[in-house]
């Protein structure tokens, strides 16, 4: 099974994802500091994974005898908007205990029940999607975005694997191309038949009715339903309404905030510039081209059909409160 981490000899093993799929590189992190910078630099990415790997810098850092306090201040200051990062370091400071073996046992069982959670929600996504059916994602949303299995991505494993006979056309997902670079690298794996698609292509693929269902994960979701992801989700959102086919979003229950009423409450994380203007490493864009980089959208939650859990499927009006 793929694998996005992996606690080995007292250290946490992240597998780099800026630089998949071309090659295939562990970065072995043994401070609390560490796993911080390896969740802000995207060698690890996808709210769940973020989550775990939060957890894990917390056990590294009571293993260590660092200051737990302040651990847990520069791993929650490393991304703003994936709730999960903040659920399981909430998660670990409810113990009230420095006591390292314990957060550690803490850390693999948020990790285990993430993967249990995966596991459930492809089980209930899967049968929402019908026969044969054309499926378009964003993003990565599968094991390397998560403890295994995967939630939109997930999804599309169970529905495959339930012999559905499906085809997934997976966006590219500027500016970071995590489609393109890792949910195609992850269909190629799983021998689950797929294009990838340039994401202003969703559009003319719907209009051509070549699209039955749209799937996308989740970083937050409000009490509402609003539901914040990687930026273009919401443009699939409003394609999709207007070309009557199911929108759905897949993620764990960790991926709820009730504290939000809605969506415009979610803190949306700007990104370098230098993500748009170069392409792995080449520059694109003219000397001091001016960049707009926001990592995520708000999709409102009145354009979601569902919103799939290990809880089950919901149907709007969604409350989460």
């Amino acid at each position: 099974m793929l694998t996005p981490l992996r606690w080995h000899d007292g250290a946490l093993e992240m597998l780099d994802q800026r630089i998949l799929p071309t090659r295939v590189e562990w970065i072995r992190y043994t401070s609390a500091a560490g796993v911080a910078e390896g969740i802000r630099e995207m060698v690890v990415r996808g709210a769940p994974a973020i989550g775990i790997a939060a957890a894990y810098g917390m056990a590294i850092a009571a293993q260590n005898g660092e200051d737990l306090v302040e651990a847990d201040k520069v791993l929650r200051a490393s991304r703003p908007t994936a709730v999960n990062l903040f659920w399981a370091l909430d998660k670990i400071q409810a113990l009230e205990s420095g006591d390292a073996a314990l957060i550690l046992a803490t850390a693999k069982e948020i990790e285990q029940d993430d993967l249990e959670m995966n596991l459930s929600i492809g089980r209930h996504g899967a049968e929402l999607i019908p026969q044969g059916a054309n499926i378009l994602t964003i993003c990565n949303t599968g094991a390397l975005a998560t403890a295994g299995h995967g939630t939109a991505l997930g999804v599309i494993r169970s529905a495959h694997a339930e012999g559905k006979g499906i085809h997934v056309w997976s966006c590219e997902t500027r500016p970071r191309q995590q489609g393109l670079r890792l949910t195609a690298f992850e269909l190629v794996h799983d021998k689950i038949p797929f294009h990838s698609i340039s994401d202003g292509m969703a559009a003319s693929l719907m209009r051509a009715g070549k699209v039955d269902f749209v799937i996308a994960g989740a970083d937050r979701i409000a009490a509402n339903g609003d539901t914040a992801n990687k930026i273009g989700t919401y443009m699939l959102a409003v394609l999709a309404k207007h070309h009557g086919i199911p929108f759905a979003i897949a993620a764990p229950s960790s991926t709820f905030d009730p504290t939000l009423a809605n969506g415009d409450l979610i803190p949306i994380e700007e990104r370098t510039g230098t993500e748009i203007t170069h392409i792995e490493g080449v520059q694109v864009a003219p000397d001091n081209c001016p960049v707009f980089n926001p990592g995520f959208d708000v999709t409102p939650g009145e354009l979601i059909s569902y919103i799939i859990t290990e809880k089950g499927v919901f149907k709007p009006p969604y409350s989460f409160r």
